[in-house]
């Protein structure tokens, strides 16, 4: 087993998962991941085994047929499967952040309903806030539901959907009016709703539409998509716990998982980066020896490997403070900033210890190269982390003058 990123104090059933978890990593993902991904492939022989694996349900509670695995757990396995192609991950995230979504906020109706389906990986989740003119500025969404009868109609457009096509259920976060008067924070008027639909694109079900695929630079093979509602009808009790005017706290605690979840992706690529590059400084020769022995490339893997440390240090921090119930938005933005911004570093150095070959589409490193900047924009860019930790900060460091 590897030297680095390793975490202290995890249990038996723990270290197994992640042992399964890897194996699986090393011999069904990264032989193909390169291939699929230059043809924009959906992987739908890894989604299978991981379904088989039981990931779909690995933070679902045992009573809906899940693992009841902790985020600490989650997060780990992540980690491991962004090693070996950081789509895949994509695709577990946005179905774990709605079923999170739904065991702390659901009505137990919609608990019932959905959680046991989706632990089996017969129901995927995606959930969807961004809007095509408001970027990370959520209070700004247009989108909306009117109450009618017993149903609310949704208008408006989304964006960024991961898994918008192959999605069965999405959480859309829209603002619904109704009981908040006027002047209400913007905040305050806003509604997730669970809307079921069809996988597939174009029409998946009357006044919902799925446009298409948006082709990306990296990232490719999970299908982002944007989300289309003219007219679309969503009965009562599809508001996420019953209640309007909640939605944006729910999306908010999700996206806490998200951000842990987006730095494990980062620990996951930079250790893959790690590997490839200390790998290839060690076969390839120049003057005479290894570039390996050259010292300005032991530089570029001390400082690699330092930075894959400290991001997975973070990355396991933010976790088990979720995990003990404490408020760690504060941890999890840092985490997320860390992980990301390392993981970009530790990529463009193994890219540079491959030279030219880093450039050919032959050799891993030229996707990661693609792949690493996403995750300075996906669940929120560097700079709402860094609001989002100067805000913390200034609460728990207020000046009493």
């Amino acid at each position: 087993m590897a030297r680095l990123a390793q975490t202290a104090g995890l249990t038996d059933v723990q270290q197994e998962i992640l042992s399964t978890v890897r194996d699986f990593v090393d011999k069904e993902i990264i032989p193909v991941a390169t291939d699929l991904e230059h043809r924009d492939e959906y992987p739908q022989a890894i989604v299978d085994g991981l379904k088989e694996l039981g990931l779909f349900g690995l933070m679902i509670p045992e009573e809906y047929g899940g693992l009841g695995e902790s985020l600490l757990t989650y997060a780990l396995c992540v980690e491991e499967i962004a090693r070996g192609w950081m789509s895949v991950s994509g695709i577990i995230n946005t179905h774990f952040i709605v079923a999170y979504m739904l065991k702390q906020h659901g009505t137990q109706e919609q608990k019932d309903h959905f959680l046991p389906r989706m632990a089996a990986g017969d129901i995927r989740g995606a959930f969807s806030m961004s809007e095509p003119g408001l970027g990370s500025d959520v209070s700004a969404i247009t989108s909306k539901a009117v109450k009618d009868g017993d149903e609310y109609v949704l208008n408006g457009q989304k964006m960024w959907l991961t898994n918008g096509g192959t999605s069965s259920l999405v959480a859309v976060l829209v603002r619904s009016d109704e009981g908040h008067p006027e002047g209400t924070a913007p905040h305050k008027s806003m509604t997730t709703f669970l809307v079921e639909k069809e996988p597939g694109f174009g029409e998946v079900r009357p006044g919902l539409t799925i446009p298409g695929k948006i082709d990306k630079m990296g990232y490719k093979g999970v299908d982002t998509t944007e989300l289309i509602m003219d007219g679309l009808r969503v009965p009562a009790d599809r508001v996420l716990g019953g209640v309007t005017g909640r939605g944006f706290y729910h999306m908010m605690d999700g996206v806490e998982v998200g951000r842990v979840n987006v730095a494990a992706r980062g620990c996951g690529v930079a250790q893959r980066a790690f590997e490839l590059g200390v790998r290839y400084a060690q076969q390839r020769h120049t003057f005479g020896k290894p570039i390996a022995q050259h010292q300005a490339i032991q530089f570029k893997l001390a400082e690699m490997a330092t930075k894959v440390e400290a991001a997975h240090a973070m990355m396991v921090n933010a976790a088990r403070k979720k995990d003990s119930g404490e408020r760690n938005d504060l941890e999890a933005g840092m985490a997320k900033y860390l992980a990301s911004e390392y993981c970009k570093e530790v990529v463009e150095d193994s890219f540079r210890i491959h030279g030219g070959y880093g450039f050919s589409k032959e050799y891993e490193i030229e996707r990661l190269y693609r792949e690493a900047p996403m995750l300075l924009i996906g669940e929120g860019t560097a700079e709402i982390q860094k609001m989002i930790i100067g805000r913390r900060l200034l609460e728990e460091y207020r000046f009493q003058g």
